[in-house]
C-alpha cells in the first residue's frame, strides 16, 4: 500500500494511515488555535511581535507559564508581556485556596494538575500585582529593598520562610526595569483631584499606626465620594496616573497598608509639587 502526502491530506492523516497500516491505534489528535499579540492580530516570527518561553520564564515561574498553556487549550491564546502579572496572580489565587478545598473541587484545580496533585505550600501576603508597584513608587533596585517594605506589612516575614515569594520579588524586580518602568507617564492632577488628593493626604495622617488595608480602602473610597468623582473608578484612575504614572494598578488600600502611610502622603506631596512628572 503506498501513500502519498497529496491523496491523504495534511500530516495529521498521513500518520494516522500509516498507524493503521502498520495495525496500530493512531494517537488521538488535539486541535488548538494560534497565539495572538495585544492587537488580536497572529503572532509571527517575521513580525517580531511574539513572545518566547525564555522571555516568560525570565519574569515569571515556569508554574504561571503551565497556567497559561492549561486554561481553554482551544481558545485563541493572547501572548504579551502584560498576560505574565495576570497570570502569575491568577496561580497564586488557584494555589491559596487549593488546600481548603474539597477532594472534587481540588480535581477541577488547575493546581492540581500542574504540580501532578501535590502542589508547594504557599502563603503569600502580597500580590504580584501589588509587588509591581511597590518596586515602581519605591525605586527598589534589589530584594533586600523590597523584603524591608513586605516585613512592614508582613511581620517576621523572611525568604527563607517564603521562598515563592522571594522568587516573585526577583522577578518582580526584571519585570519592572525592563517593561513597566520604560512605560510609565506621569500627569500632573487636575484642580479637581487636586484638592481630593489634599484631603487624602489630610485623612491619612489621622490613621491609626496598625490601620488594616480595608480601612486605608475605606478611607479612598470616602474621599472619592466626598469630592463627587463619577464614576468613581475615575478617582481610582487618578491615584494610578497621578501617583504611580500608569493607567491601572492595585486595590489602593492594600498598597498604602504595604508602602506605609507616611510614605503614601510623601508621596502625595511630591505629586502635588509637580515632582513625579518631572523625574520622569
Amino acid at each position: 500500500m503506498r501513500l502519498t502526502l497529496s491523496a491523504v491530506g495534511d500530516s495529521v492523516t498521513l500518520s494516522s494511515r500509516i498507524c493503521k497500516a502498520l495495525g496500530a491505534v493512531p494517537p488521538e489528535g488535539f486541535n488548538f488555535e494560534l497565539f495572538l499579540d495585544d492587537k488580536g492580530e497572529k503572532i509571527s516570527k517575521s513580525k517580531g511581535n511574539g513572545l518566547t518561553i525564555e522571555q516568560w520564564l525570565t519574569y515569571a515561574s515556569p508554574e504561571s507559564l503551565s497556567l497559561f498553556m492549561f486554561q481553554k487549550p482551544k481558545a485563541a491564546k493572547k501572548l504579551f508581556f502584560d498576560v505574565i502579572p495576570k497570570t502569575v496572580d491568577e496561580y497564586l489565587a488557584y494555589l491559596a485556596k487549593y488546600p481548603s478545598e474539597e477532594p472534587k473541587a481540588k480535581l477541577e484545580n488547575p493546581i492540581w494538575h500542574i504540580h501532578a496533585g501535590a502542589p508547594p505550600q504557599a502563603d503569600l501576603p502580597i500580590s504580584f500585582a501589588l509587588l509591581l508597584n511597590l518596586v515602581s513608587v519605591s525605586n527598589a533596585e534589589d530584594k533586600a529593598t523590597l523584603w524591608g517594605f513586605i516585613r512592614k506589612y508582613a511581620a517576621g516575614a523572611t525568604p527563607q520562610e517564603h521562598p515563592v515569594l522571594d522568587h516573585l520579588v526577583g522577578y518582580a524586580l526584571r519585570y519592572y526595569h525592563d517593561f513597566v518602568k520604560p512605560a510609565k507617564t506621569y500627569r500632573l492632577p487636575t484642580e479637581h483631584e487636586r484638592k481630593a488628593l489634599e484631603a487624602l493626604a489630610a485623612e491619612l495622617a489621622k490613621v491609626k499606626p496598625d490601620a488594616s488595608g480595608e480601612e486605608l480602602q475605606n478611607i479612598v473610597y470616602a474621599v472619592g465620594k466626598a469630592h463627587a468623582f463619577e464614576p468613581l473608578r475615575a478617582w481610582f484612575s487618578a491615584l494610578y496616573e497621578v501617583l504611580l504614572g500608569q493607567s491601572q494598578g492595585p486595590r489602593f488600600g492594600g498598597f498604602i497598608e504595604l508602602y506605609g502611610v507616611a510614605n503614601t502622603r510623601s508621596l502625595i506631596e511630591r505629586a502635588l509639587k509637580g515632582e513625579l512628572v518631572a523625574k520622569a
